[in-house]
């Protein structure tokens, strides 16, 4: 069986892990691991502070905190996402407004934003699919003009990029997910990367349960005490190690899937040109990180068979997400605005083909051959769809 992922593993990671243990310091957060992380962040990706987090989710949690939440708030979001995406804001008490897609990236269309927007509107949620960055000129233009704050989910998109910057520097929080299914993993983590300065010093507070621990261990007060909301953000040293490997290896991991998505790409554009599926699509000044490779079906039936048909050759495909607007809990907090014309039929087409870290380009191959095998028998066709050996 090809699996559908594999998570990263550079084998420096044990060494890491084990320096962490033998040093009979500290196996909790804020250790000197995590400091390793925070300055890779800062440096590699120009972002004025960054702090490693338990989960992407508990990332978008602070940052619901920092932009000060409340009920009876409204949140712009696309519906085309994982929950954890706008939950953080439910749990402030905020409604998610939900808008359309773009069909060529599946992010939120940002031409529909401006019609969302109400007086209670205090941000845009923003998720880079798939790695691909949003049209973040337009966005960033609308929330300025609009004073609303931008929150980028980048739980896809490290090491990806919008006319030169990385995606999560951008708004004025930036998410990213070192889950173990993302590109660099430490197992379960994430990270909440600020660009606006003024929200520094409370989501340290935020993040260390409310309390200003931070300055007492630099010795900036003579103790520590509860000084603001917040919850046990901070992932173990033992974590940080683990994903610290990985980010020194970061630059060889980014090359090594962006090889295996060109593969893809190469071998099936045939099948594209026939009109049998769709390809994805990469706006220009966007650089992606090769975090997933998908090809988009006739429809939900044709992606249904062919899921089965790669099943029965021992190859493990995925649909994505179900559009949160469809959900019990979405009908419930939030509304769709305008129309629903891309986001569900699209959704219904997404097939995810295996993309992990040292893929087999032989497999690749394998892959690609099943899938284009697939639609020779079920078009019954004799044209030449490229199978090789």
């Amino acid at each position: 069986m090809i699996p559908f992922n594999k998570p990263p593993v550079t084998q420096k990671e044990l060494n890491h892990v084990l320096e962490v243990i033998n040093s009979n310091q500290r196996l909790s957060g804020d250790g000197a691991y995590t400091k390793r992380c925070h300055e890779w962040f800062e440096t590699n990706l120009n972002t004025p502070k960054a702090f490693l987090t338990t989960s992407c989710t508990h990332a978008l949690e602070m940052a619901a905190i920092l932009i000060d939440i409340k009920p009876g708030d409204e949140v712009i979001a696309p519906s085309y996402t994982f929950v954890s995406s706008v939950n953080a804001f439910v749990l402030r008490g905020a409604k998610i407004i939900f808008v359309d897609i773009r069909p060529d990236t599946m992010n939120i269309d940002e031409n529909l934003i401006e019609a969302a927007i109400t007086d209670k509107t205090k941000a845009i949620v923003l998720v880079h699919y798939a790695g691909v960055a949003c049209e973040m000129d337009s966005i960033m233009e609308i929330a300025n003009r609009y004073n609303l704050y931008v929150i980028e989910d980048a739980a896809q998109g490290m090491m990806s990029t919008y006319k030169g910057k990385a995606l999560g520097t951008i708004g004025d929080l930036g998410c990213f997910s070192f889950h173990e299914t993302k590109n660099y993993s430490m197992g379960e983590g994430g990270a909440l990367l600020i660009q606006n300065e003024n929200f520094i010093k409370r989501a340290e507070i935020i993040r260390e349960k409310g309390t200003n621990r931070g300055e007492f261990f630099r010795g900036q007060v003579d103790k520590y005490t509860w000084v603001d909301i917040g919850s046990s953000y901070l992932p173990s040293e033992l974590n940080a190690a683990y994903l610290f490997a990985q980010l020194e290896e970061a630059h060889i991991i980014n090359k090594d899937r962006l090889k295996s998505w060109h593969l893809y790409y190469d071998h099936l554009k045939d099948l594209a040109n026939m009109g049998y599926i769709e390809l994805p699509h990469t706006p220009a000044g966007c650089e992606h990180n090769g975090h997933m490779f998908f090809i988009k079906c006739l429809n939900i039936e044709d992606r249904s068979n062919l899921i089965e048909y790669m099943k029965q050759h021992n190859v493990l495909t995925m649909f994505h997400y179900v559009p949160l607007h469809s959900a019990d809990a979405g009908l419930k907090y939030g509304e769709f605005s305008g129309k629903d014309r891309y986001t569900t039929v699209e959704s219904e087409r997404l097939l995810r083909l295996p993309l992990f870290y040292k893929l087999d380009e032989a497999d690749i191959l394998f892959i690609t051959n099943l899938v284009k095998d697939y639609y020779l028998k079920k078009t019954n066709t004799s044209e030449i769809l490229n199978i090789q050996s």
